[in-house]
């Protein structure tokens, strides 16, 4: 296989373009970008100036990616998409530019974003994410690894998702949402820990029932969240689960979204 481009096409001679690529009828292909191996460009989509993208990608149909910030701060300093490998764009996906000189909104390998997603300047997605149809993530939004979003979210700038987290179908995002989280709701709220998602991804009974007596001492112990964490970091600071949740909380923009009223103890499925 080698490259093609359809006749319809424009592809600026400034782009720099992998092997095997394949880009589609009526597709665009600005200068100043960087398309990586065996990427496919379907029908009219746009990759815009200050664009690189990764080996194994598909945009899909009407796709625009690196389109100018929705930012009134933006003053057309140079700034990028970055996206990784094996990323999947379904129709109509939106990824904006960042704001700000040299900054970059990006996302990491394997991630599939759905129909008519829109991720504004300045987000980060990490490896792994899938974000259902409509979605909205505002500027400066940070998504973990391994994150499940549902469909018709909206996320308030500045909010950070944690880590092999699962957000509900039409929730409004408004605080972040800890590691290893099921939430939902308008506003969104932690109701669970993501007990599914988090067996699929390996994690074992014995670190899973840590994780729920953790969110139990932030969440029931009545310390309060800051004094919790400080609990937290006492019992549980050696372990891997127990130092991403510290880590995501000593650099949450927004505070720790709270949880529906519950009782965090461990439960028989955890074991």
């Amino acid at each position: 296989m080698s490259l093609q481009i359809h006749p319809t096409a424009i592809v600026s001679k400034n782009a720099e373009i992998g092997k095997d690529v394949t880009i589609g009828p009526f597709a665009i292909v600005d200068q100043k970008t960087k398309i990586g191996d065996r990427t496919v460009l379907r029908a009219n989509s746009h990759i815009c100036e200050y664009t690189e993208i990764g080996e194994d990608c598909v945009f899909h149909e009407h796709s625009v990616i690196g389109g100018l910030p929705q930012d009134l701060c933006y003053e057309g300093e140079e700034t990028w998409v970055k996206i990784g490998n094996k990323v999947v764009c379904r129709e109509f996906v939106t990824i904006n530019r960042a704001t700000g000189e040299g900054q970059i909104t990006s996302l990491d390998d394997n991630c599939y974003i759905m129909e008519g997603v829109h991720i504004a300047h300045n987000a980060k997605i990490g490896t792994g994410c899938v974000i259902a149809n409509k979605s909205g993530l505002s500027g400066h939004v940070h998504i973990g690894d391994f994150v499940v979003v549902g469909g018709m979210s909206g996320f308030h700038q500045f909010v950070h998702v944690g880590s092999y987290s699962m957000i509900g179908g039409m929730s409004r995002v408004l605080q972040d949402i800890p590691p290893y989280s099921l939430a939902s709701g308008a506003p969104c709220r932690v109701y669970d820990i993501n007990r599914v998602g988090l067996k699929r991804r390996g994690f074992d009974s014995e670190s899973r029932r840590t994780i729920r007596e953790i969110y139990r001492i932030i969440y029931n112990s009545g310390l309060g969240v800051k004094d919790g964490i400080a609990q937290v970091a006492a019992l549980h600071g050696d372990t891997p689960v127990a130092k991403l949740i510290i880590d995501f909380a000593a650099e949450a923009k927004r505070g720790l979204a709270p949880r529906i009223t519950k009782d965090w103890h461990n439960k028989s499925e955890d074991r």
